[in-house]
């Protein structure tokens, strides 16, 4: 019998039963909007205003830092669109790197036909911006680079104080997409030189639809929807106060496994099921660090298969995985972060992501061990690859 095995934790997380209980009695009971005089309105309000004492809590950030998005790609597009029509006058040059989530890269190619200069920066073969090619992509008239803390894909965390601490030396704006590692590595943005940074709540088992952006105090930016001024004027439209609720429960709840560092298992767990895929099986690439690495995640290449087969595969044994972004899963073109990293297109077409949670357990573990093999070697023996010549997709 088939065990049920959810290995796509980067994709999005369940929502903790703590989380929903919290959020329930703002759909129906509690349905106040937050901007009312009233008693049903001044409830709502305070517990949208409790959501943002926790989630600012999560990160060591004051709560007026913190404004409420409809999601990461949303917050993604209000840091960078906001800094960049808020300093236009300053100039007009934007830095990122070649292996960031769409809703950056594709953010700064819009940008770019509307009359701004965007840098893309290179990345080593694990996954890494380099600090020297940063030190000399910075102009006069740069005023933001973004660049994510950590990869969707491959897992690498990228050295953020560095980073941060060049753009702050020569007085540039430094935003970070920390959707994948926000409630899973501690963040301090009272210590780490970060001006921007983009959460979402579904990512650490909150709901989906909400996410937030982090502003430092003193950074001015544009809103790009304008109404009735909610947040700050920044981002207008009636709050959605029970997906708010939600994700300021689960940045509590991830605050408390941080503190007791449950996290630590979900490391044991990833290096057992890393160390298990290269030891059992031939022709496999580990994707990114080995170590500086999100600590709940795996991810391979596999020679001579193709993605897609070996997830079909592995779903019909019951283990939900991914072949990269589920924001682009649907895609037959190859992972742009894989190829930035260097990979050849018929590699990259063998990619396979496993991403863990924290009620993964050592049997989850064992299964896929046992099962992925076997997959593997299926699959490969009805490759017209083989193990012979690849030959290049077209």
């Amino acid at each position: 019998m088939n065990r049920s095995v959810y290995l796509d934790h980067s994709a999005t997380t369940p929502v903790d039963r703590r989380v929903l209980a919290a959020m329930t009695p703002y759909f129906s009971q509690d349905f106040g909007n937050p901007n009312s005089l009233h008693a049903w309105g001044r409830k709502a309000r305070e517990a949208v205003d409790e959501a943002r004492n926790k989630v600012a809590g999560l990160i060591n950030a004051d709560p007026a830092e913190i404004i409420f998005t409809g999601g990461g790609s949303e917050a993604d597009n209000l840091a960078i669109k906001g800094v960049v029509f808020a300093l236009k006058e300053k100039g007009r040059h934007i830095i990122t790197s070649a292996t960031e989530h769409h809703a950056v890269l594709y953010t700064c190619e819009w940008l770019g036909k509307e009359g701004f200069e965007v840098s893309v920066l290179p990345v080593d073969g694990e996954g890494f911006v380099k600090i020297d090619e940063l030190e000399r992509a910075i102009r006069p008239d740069t005023v933001l680079v973004t660049i994510h803390f950590a990869n969707n894909e491959i897992g690498t965390v990228q050295p953020i104080e560095e980073i941060g601490a060049l753009c702050r030396a020569r007085g540039v704006l430094f935003h970070t997409d920390a959707v994948q590692a926000a409630g899973h590595i501690p963040i301090d943005t009272k210590t780490l030189p970060i001006d921007l940074m983009t959460m979402a709540a579904h990512k650490m088992y909150g709901p989906k639809g909400v996410g937030a952006l982090y502003v430092r105090k003193g950074v001015k930016i544009e809103p790009l929807i304008h109404g009735g001024g909610q947040e700050r004027g920044l981002r207008s439209g009636t709050e959605n106060t029970a997906g708010m609720v939600g994700f300021g429960e689960a940045a509590a709840l991830a605050m408390e496994r941080l503190k007791k560092g449950e996290v630590d298992n979900e490391r044991r767990l990833r290096d057992r099921l890393i160390d298990g895929v290269l030891e059992r099986i031939d022709d496999v690439l580990l994707t990114g660090h080995r170590t500086k690495r999100l600590p709940f995640h795996a991810s391979f290449c596999f020679r001579y298969i193709e993605g897609e087969s070996l997830l079909l595969r592995l779903d019909a044994l019951g283990i939900g995985a991914s072949s990269g972004s589920a924001c682009t899963s649907g895609s037959l073109e190859p992972s742009h972060v894989l190829l930035a990293i260097g990979l050849p297109h018929e590699i990259a077409h063998g990619s396979l992501r496993l991403s863990l949670g924290k009620d993964t357990s050592d049997e989850d573990i064992d299964y896929t061990l046992e099962n992925l093999p076997k997959v593997v070697e299926s699959l490969r023996a009805m490759s017209p690859y083989g193990k012979k010549e690849v030959v290049r997709h077209v």
